[in-house]
């Protein structure tokens, strides 16, 4: 199976660059928990890179140590060169979570404004949230409060509503998780889309090695917990991606690289990389 290699990385062109990043965290119990092993890796302005691993193996907890919400027991992170201060997070890092967490008594456009009212003292761009609003495909519900939309409909929401500050890196931690699939494989385009249209950079935590091959320009594989690297995989997929795309062989090869990488041990010898 042929596998492209990382290409070199620019330090003029990196959005995020993750430094022998390793964290342990105790429970309530008083047990500590070694979540990341030395994990390092950089993404590159406007790239769409994907993470994958085993539940527990601490995608979470990394993609909270690149937005500035955890501090690392070792290493460090740096955003456009930049430590991950607080001001810098605000400013310039994007979140969408699995639950989007909506205000239920904020109606679509409230929903999308607040990030813009948090930052700039109460004041918001009602054009701008209302550009954003088409953006993700919700023009007409503007005034709906979050228990009169759907599922997809809430996580459209809430990207438009991470987008509002017109933040320079996207971190999505399984933003379509719980939704059926044909929902999140409609939702995958569409976020694509928008993704073409803003050009952010964007870092996906997925479960879905499907999602991840669909949605990236380079794929990275953590290991069980303790998470390290064991796999980075370039993507070499044309763009715009379209449904069909799913069908062809190339797709099929780097899902079989993703999946040997993630179950090495579960794979027959005829489809390893």
């Amino acid at each position: 199976m042929r596998l492209l290699t990382v290409p070199t990385r620019d330090p003029s062109e990196t959005a995020v660059e993750v430094v022998g990043v390793s964290h342990t965290y105790r429970t309530e119990s008083g047990k500590d928990v070694e979540a990341l092993r030395d994990v390092s890796f950089f993404v590159g302005q406007g790239e769409f890179l994907g993470i994958v691993g085993p539940s527990g193996c601490g995608k979470t907890t990394l993609l909270n140590i690149i937005a500035g919400l955890v501090r690392p027991t070792k290493g460090r992170v740096l955003v456009e060169g930049k430590p991950t201060q607080e001001e810098l997070r605000r400013r310039r890092i994007g979140l969408v979570f699995q639950d989007p967490a909506l205000l239920a008594w904020r109606d679509t456009e409230g929903n999308v404004r607040l990030p813009l009212e948090v930052a700039n003292g109460g004041k918001s761009g009602t054009d701008k949230v209302r550009d954003l609003i088409k953006l993700v495909g919700l023009e007409g519900f503007e005034r709906n409060f979050p228990k009169e939309l759907s599922g997809g409909m809430r996580s459209r929401v809430s990207i438009a509503r991470a987008l509002s500050t017109s933040p320079a890196i996207l971190l999505m931690d399984e933003p379509f998780g719980s939704l059926d699939e044909m929902t999140a494989h409609q939702l995958n385009s569409e976020l694509l889309r928008v993704w073409s249209s803003l050009q952010p950079t964007v870092v996906l935590v997925t479960h879905s090695i499907s999602q991840a091959v669909f949605m990236s320009d380079r794929i990275i594989v953590l290991s069980r917990r303790p998470g390290c690297i064991v796999q980075n995989i370039v993507v070499d997929l044309p763009r715009p991606r379209r449904d069909c795309l799913l069908e062809q062989s190339r797709f099929v090869e780097i899902e079989a690289a993703v999946r040997h990488a993630l179950f090495p041990a579960s794979q027959t010898e005829g489809v390893m990389p």
